[in-house]
């Protein structure tokens, strides 16, 4: 049996990078299949996860509940939207640059470099974000 990963971090929803991969990890935890290497990071300080629902201005621990009501990751959005705040298109251009680049040149260019180096690839210049590493470790590039 193939082992089950979260959407892409680069996977968009309304115009808004990673929202998605958020929503899969909740689902995921949610029914017992998020790998448990996923489990330290899941809706804790300084991750993705958190910086995200910052950005929104909902709580992860609201958004897992919303999650489990069910609906399309549109309109788990949507939701937020109504609860925290509703971007604009600079917002999200904002928003989208951070996602993207997590892991170069910033806080986690640290974290980046350990993995890659625990995972044999630390000369692999073409992985230079965090966004990178993870489509890398779950099968989605070489």
């Amino acid at each position: 049996m193939s082992k089950k990963f979260p959407k892409s971090p680069k996977e968009m929803t309304k115009g808004m990078m990673y929202f998605s991969r958020m929503l899969d990890k909740i689902r995921m935890h949610g029914c017992g299949e998020l790998p448990e290497a996923y489990h330290k990071n899941f809706g804790t300080p300084r991750t993705a996860d958190s910086a995200c629902c910052n950005f929104l201005r909902v709580h992860h621990r609201d958004l897992c509940e919303r999650v489990k009501q069910g609906g399309r990751d549109e309109e788990i959005l949507e939701w937020c939207f109504e609860k925290g705040r509703k971007p604009n298109d600079g917002d999200l251009f904002l928003w989208n640059g951070f996602a993207s680049k997590i892991g170069f040149r910033d806080f986690a260019t640290q974290t980046l470099v350990e993995q890659k180096q625990q995972l044999g690839i630390g000369d692999r210049e073409d992985i230079q974000t965090i966004p990178d590493l993870m489509d890398y470790e779950e099968g989605r590039s070489k």
